[in-house]
């Protein structure tokens, strides 16, 4: 192990301090003071000194976002001030009866002032910050206790591991923040994307998409998910002196949390009703859900003389939007051929309009969301936007169903057994929801796949979108991906919407994605079940394209969080001769992909487990340890393991180590492999 150097200690501490900032500058006030290649070399540099120096590494530290291997269960958190939740009122008849009611508990003329709060559709959490420093992260449950998603909460960007100091008020010694994460709409869009060419179920709205999240026993895919934070309430403060809500709000900003965007004071309830206009004829360009407008009364003292009933606040009120829901009925339903094959059936309906959009398509995802909800061709159906440009089926209504002159018409919906687009068979693999083209040269799969290998989570081609795409396949200018670093100008001139400067402006941002990082690729050449996450492991444990070409289903099983599924499938694809030959194609067309650094220490190549709990370190520490000296992590006891470390509580692994003759360690002899 490296010797510590003051030196180091000083660089790091200093790094942590610029990248706490930087993040500060970028989520919170969208005002960045460096270029992302510029903040990628801080991290890389605070990242490289931590590896060489395990002992500095804290829970706190910036680079401790990306996630933890999974954990058996949530802990129960207790909530020191129960999270309340809110009454709703709909109408500006009931907004009224709210502030009478409010005057009436008074007993006196008081002239009430507001905060006025987009009610963001997410998930309630509550942050527990000790001395400046996130500690507990916890969902708000039944508002008594909630579950401690710690790990999950400090990979979402938003959310500061350490808050602030420059402000007027320093932050105190202990602080509950309660916010609300939640799902970007852009964001939403692409992981349903994903999951329908994935052949799973996609999430009904954003906020079920939060809420899966969080509730994510593996903490690395809540980092792979674009989740965000924004603060609308303190708990526990200590030596506060707050007078009103507003004030509150502002010092949670200077301590680096971001508050409910849109917010603002309201002098009375006519400036309530306007704000309130105001949101609802401008959610549809939000790039978030909002499902209304928290009313809550500005003053700090009134809120305290106001009380609460039950669960609910005297003082605050949710003032709901008009639900965006209608019925119409499905006129027909065909099957969309994405870029996997995979075939998501979309239900044609008569055009009806959903909270000031007119709506024509819904997708129905796969067959197995069509039976469960029994969904039929000429069916009278309940459709819900929320969060997606495409709505979906809520439910069928029964009671329309037989009834009317097209009642002879309703009729049950089969998934064709030919692509609608090429003709190739169609089959479904044993235990699979998802129907699939086998077509190798299918038109549909081509598209799909090009728009994927351009994304920004892929090869990130702007100026490469679906319109463009479609015209380049077909008149027959695109084969394959490799072939967009062919592309000319003479090519693209003459294309719809595409003149000279707009030619140049896609072959310079072609150009510029010819170099690119390893998990990036991984990502771009759509290989199934291998998302962002799982590209990253592959990338961090292989480190080269040739190595993971090579690579046999045993040693791909090897990586930790790595199933049979995910290696066959990764195997398979690789596997195929016309892998090979795209590869050798998009090489010769000037494609290079970046080899990762491999780790070097004591551990390289030894696989090492934790079960239990640790004295003198945290379980995340101790997987940093492992890392830094070039060890494996491994979620499971296995044959291929070398070392099962053993804490307080072990729980079975230790058996299994016993059955497999797996060397076990206690904590000192983990402490002596690791060199402490």
């Amino acid at each position: 192990m490296a010797k510590l150097a003051p030196s180091a200690a000083r660089e790091i501490e200093e790094l942590r301090r610029q990248i706490h900032h930087h993040n500060h500058r970028y989520y919170t006030l969208d005002d960045p003071e460096i270029s992302d290649g510029e903040f990628d070399v801080l991290l890389r540099r605070l990242q490289d000194l931590e590896s060489r120096h395990p002992d500095l590494i804290d829970p706190s530290s910036p680079s401790q976002r990306v996630g933890a291997p999974p954990r058996e269960k949530f802990a129960t958190v207790r909530h020191a001030i129960p999270m309340l939740s809110l009454g709703n009122v709909t109408t500006r008849d009931e907004l009224r009866e709210f502030e009478e009611r409010l005057a009436r508990m008074l007993d006196r003329p008081v002239e009430i002032e507001y905060v006025a709060e987009p009610k963001m559709d997410g998930v309630a959490i509550e942050l527990v910050y000790e001395r400046g420093v996130l500690t507990v992260g916890s969902t708000r449950g039944d508002g008594v206790s909630g579950e401690d998603v710690t790990r999950n909460v400090k990979t979402i960007r938003t959310v500061p591991l350490v808050l602030h100091t420059r402000g007027k008020v320093p932050p105190p010694r202990l602080l509950d923040v309660r916010g609300e994460v939640y799902f970007p709409l852009e964001g939403f869009r692409q992981l349903n994307r994903q999951r329908e060419d994935a052949g799973e179920a996609a999430f009904a709205n954003p906020r079920n998409a939060t809420a899966g999240s969080l509730k994510q026993l593996d903490s690395t895919i809540t980092a792979s998910r674009p989740l965000a934070f924004v603060c609308h309430g303190i708990g526990r403060l200590e030596s506060a002196g707050f007078s009103t809500h507003w004030e509150a709000l502002q010092a949670l900003t200077s301590w680096g949390l971001r508050s409910v965007p849109g917010s603002r004071v309201c002098k009375n309830l006519d400036a309530v009703f306007a704000v309130y206009d105001e949101l609802e004829a401008d959610r549809d360009d939000l790039p978030y859900e909002i499902d209304g407008l928290v009313i809550k009364v500005n003053d700090l003292a009134l809120q305290d003389e106001l009380g609460q009933i039950a669960r609910s606040p005297r003082w605050a009120v949710a003032y709901k939007f008009k639900p965006r829901q209608a019925t119409t009925r499905v006129q027909s339903i065909t099957a969309r051929v994405g870029r996997t094959g995979t075939l998501t059936p979309v239900a044609h309906l008569e055009p009806v309009n959903v909270g000031g959009v007119t709506v024509k398509n819904a997708s129905l995802h796969n067959m197995d969301e069509i039976e469960r909800k029994d969904i039929r061709i000429g069916d009278t159906v309940l459709l819900e936007r929320a969060g997606d440009v495409i709505p979906y089926v809520v439910k069928v209504i029964a009671s329309g169903r037989g009834r009317g002159p097209d009642a002879r018409k309703v009729r049950k919906f089969r998934m064709p057994t030919r692509c609608p687009v090429c003709k190739a068979d169609v089959v479904r693999e044993e235990g699979e929801a998802a129907y699939r083209c086998i077509g190798p040269a299918c038109p549909a799969k081509l598209k799909e796949g090009l728009k994927f290998f351009a994304s920004r989570s892929a090869m990130d081609i702007e100026g490469l979108g679906d319109k463009l795409i479609e015209q380049l396949v077909e008149k027959a200018l695109i084969g394959d991906v490799a072939d967009i670093y062919r592309l000319r100008e003479e090519d693209l001139i003459g294309l719809e919407r595409m003149a000279k400067k707009s030619a140049s402006n896609l072959l310079r941002a072609i150009d510029g994605s010819r170099t690119t990082t390893l998990p990036r690729f991984i990502v771009a050449l759509g290989i199934r079940h291998v998302g962002d996450t799982t590209a990253r492991a592959l990338a961090h444990h292989l480190h080269t394209l040739e190595a993971l070409r090579d690579a046999s289903e045993e040693a791909l099983q090897e990586i930790p969080d790595i199933g049979p599924e995910v290696a066959a499938s990764i195997h398979r694809f690789f596997s195929q001769k016309s892998v090979h030959s795209l590869l050798q194609k998009l090489e010769r067309n000037g494609v290079r992909v970046e080899t990762v650094e491999a780790p070097s220490g004591p551990l390289v190549g030894r696989t090492i487990v934790l079960t239990g709990t640790l004295d003198t370190m945290t379980r995340t520490q101790a997987q940093q340890h492992i890392v830094a000296l070039g060890g494996r992590l491994g979620s499971s006891v296995t044959k291929t393991t070398d070392y099962l470390v053993c804490g307080a509580d072990p729980g079975s692994k230790v058996e299994k180590a016993r059955k497999l003759k797996i060397t076990t360690l206690d904590e000192s002899g983990f402490l002596r492999l690791i060199g402490r």
